[in-house]
């Protein structure tokens, strides 16, 4: 049980931070928002990729998977930004 939490916080940190890097401009949210939407966008591509496209039969790490949960952590990231308008500007 601890294993699966630490590996969600892992993973949702790697796909909250690629999000991220690939979203253009600067987005002013905290690493612990970053990983929890990053978690939430990957648990929602692995299951929208295995439920639509294709079941993990073996097992094991898909590709498609790891990149669709990137997609809508980058979706999630960007309403996120946009309700609380906690944009990156630039001193005047």
């Amino acid at each position: 049980m601890i294993g699966t939490v630490v590996g969600a916080i892992f993973v949702g940190l790697i796909v909250g931070a690629l999000a991220r890097l690939i979203l253009p401009g600067k987005q002013n949210i905290g690493v612990v928002m970053t990983i929890l939407l990053g978690a939430i966008g990957s648990f929602v591509g692995s299951w929208a990729t295995y439920k639509l496209a294709y079941p993990a039969e073996n097992g094991g790490f898909r590709l498609t998977a790891f990149l669709v949960g990137i997609i809508v952590a980058m979706v999630l990231i960007s309403i996120y930004v946009g309700v609380t308008g906690r944009r990156g500007r630039a001193a005047r």
